[in-house]
C-alpha cells in the first residue's frame, strides 16, 4: 500500500445496525477526494464493536465498492481467530490484512514475533503488522519489526505509536527488504514520509482525505517543507478526531462535511454541545485550508 488510506469509519443506523447504502457512499466520498486505498475493519472502524459475520460483511461490501486496494483489519488477540478472520477477509475481496498485535495478556517480543509468523505463514493474502500502543498497550519495536521483515508473506506495517524516532529506527532496520512502512498519526504525517515511510493509515482521511492527499503528494514531489506545513495545519483537527473526540467526534465532524458517517455504536455516546462547537470551528479552519490545497 503506497499513499493515503483512512481506517474506514463504519456506518451505523440509529438503532445500531449497519447502514450498508452509507458505506458503500462513503467509498465513494472518500475514493473522490484522492484516497488511494481504503482500511475497513480498523480502529476507528469500531471493528472491536462488530461480530466476526458483520466485520466480514463489511469487507465485503468496502471491496465491491471499492476501485482502490483494500486492506482489512482482521487481528484479534489469538490466532485461530485472526487467521478465520483473515480467510474471512480474503474470501470478501480484501487485497491484504492489518493485524494487531495480540492484546489483553502480556506477551514478549519473541513471543509476537512467532506469532506473526505463524499468522503470515497460514494466512492467503500478504499480512500488514499493526502496532497501536495507546489501545493495546502493546509495542511492537524496530528489532522486532526487523526480523520480520524479510518474510515472504510480510508486507509492512502500521506504525500508530506516534513516535517519528521509532519509526525512523523502524525504516532503518527494513531498509533491506521489500516492507512498507505506514504511519498511523496524522498529527506527524509530514514527518514520517520524510522519514522513509510509505505513505499512512489517517483516522484524519475519513474527515479530511483531501489534505492527508496533498501531504503525500507534496512529498512525492520533493518539497517536504510542505508536507511538513500541511501536516502542521491539520494538528488540531487530528488531535480532535482521535485523542480528544475520539469516534463519536469523527464521525460528527464527518456528517458535518456532508459524508455519510452515520451513527457510533454503543458504549460510544454522542459529542455534547461544546464539542460539537470546538469541532464546527475547527471545520471552518479546515474549509479555509482546502482553498489552499
Amino acid at each position: 500500500m503506497q499513499g493515503t488510506g483512512p481506517p474506514l469509519v463504519t456506518p451505523f443506523d440509529a438503532d445500531g445496525d449497519l447502514d450498508e447504502p452509507a458505506l458503500r457512499e462513503l467509498v465513494e466520498w472518500v475514493e473522490a477526494r484522492g484516497v488511494d486505498f481504503l482500511v475497513p475493519c480498523g480502529s476507528n472502524s469500531e471493528a472491536e464493536l462488530m461480530t466476526a459475520a458483520e466485520r466480514t460483511r463489511v469487507v465485503e461490501v468496502v471491496a465491491e465498492a471499492a476501485s482502490v486496494p483494500v486492506l482489512a483489519g482482521t487481528g484479534s488477540p489469538g490466532k485461530r481467530e485472526t487467521l478465520a478472520a483473515t480467510a474471512d477477509a480474503a474470501a470478501a475481496g480484501a487485497d491484504a490484512a492489518l493485524v494487531v498485535t495480540p492484546f489483553y495478556y502480556d506477551h514478549d517480543q519473541a513471543t509476537l514475533a512467532a506469532y506473526y509468523r505463524e499468522v503470515a505463514d497460514e494466512a492467503e493474502i500478504p499480512v500488514y503488522l499493526y502496532s497501536v500502543p495507546p489501545y493495546t498497550g502493546v509495542r511492537l519495536e524496530p528489532e522486532t519489526v526487523g526480523r520480520l521483515a524479510d518474510h515472504p508473506n510480510v508486507a509492512g506495517m502500521k506504525d500508530s505509536s506516534g513516535d517519528v524516532a521509532a519509526f525512523q529506527r523502524i525504516r532503518e532496520r527494513t531498509a533491506d527488504a521489500d516492507f512498507e512502512l505506514m504511519v498511523g498519526a496524522g498529527g506527524v504525517l509530514g514527518q514520517a514520509l520524510a522519514a522513509g515511510g510509505s505513505g499512512g493509515v489517517l483516522a484524519l482521511a475519513n474527515v479530511a482525505p483531501e489534505a492527508t492527499t496533498a501531504v503525500y503528494e507534496a512529498h512525492e514531489a520533493g518539497d517536504d517543507a510542505r508536507a511538513r506545513e500541511l501536516t502542521a495545519a491539520c494538528v488540531d483537527l487530528n488531535h480532535a478526531v482521535t485523542a480528544e473526540y475520539g469516534i463519536p467526534g469523527l464521525k460528527y465532524a464527518m456528517r458535518q462535511r456532508g459524508a455519510p458517517a452515520g451513527h457510533a455504536r454503543s458504549p460510544h455516546r454522542p459529542v455534547d454541545e461544546e464539542a460539537r462547537t470546538a469541532l464546527d470551528d475547527l471545520l471552518d479552519d479546515f474549509a479555509d485550508l482546502r482553498e489552499d490545497l
